[in-house]
């Protein structure tokens, strides 16, 4: 059986990267809008999501992507939900599909009580037609 995300969201980069390489850590900025459509949630991505990836001298890669969802949840009702999802990779690069745990905080009270009492997971997903980030729930 396959499983089905909450949420699928597509990212569409947003303007150029910004890098930095010092003496102890690597820092990349990654700018990103996008669009997500889901049972929960149908919107954009505002074009000010950023994912900031910093690799430590020891080579691990810490990725921490915040981002703002403005639609409407799942009622048709005007709502907002901010993203942080972070992940940490042993390998620089990291892995394809990478896996990351989302935080989640919304004014819609349709999903508040879902997405801030629940577990998710999250998985970046390259596919044909784009980059996904593929968001399931995991547990209460």
């Amino acid at each position: 059986m396959e499983r089905k995300p909450v949420m699928s969201i597509k990212i569409e980069m947003n303007g150029p990267s910004v890098h930095m390489k010092g003496e102890n850590a690597e820092v990349l900025m990654i700018p990103f809008k996008g669009s997500v459509e889901s049972d929960i949630f149908t919107g954009i991505v505002e074009p000010c999501g950023v994912d900031t990836q910093i690799v430590n001298a020891a080579g691990v890669r810490h990725m921490s992507a915040r981002y703002m969802l403005t639609g409407k949840d799942g009622q048709g009702t005007e709502a907002h939900i901010y993203i942080e999802n972070n992940g940490w990779f042993s390998e620089a690069a990291g892995p394809v599909p990478f896996r990351t745990v989302p935080a989640f905080y919304t004014d819609s009270s349709l999903l508040a009580p879902y997405l801030h009492r629940n577990q998710f997971v999250a998985e970046g997903v390259d596919r044909e037609d784009g980059f996904y980030i593929e968001i399931y729930e995991i547990g209460h």
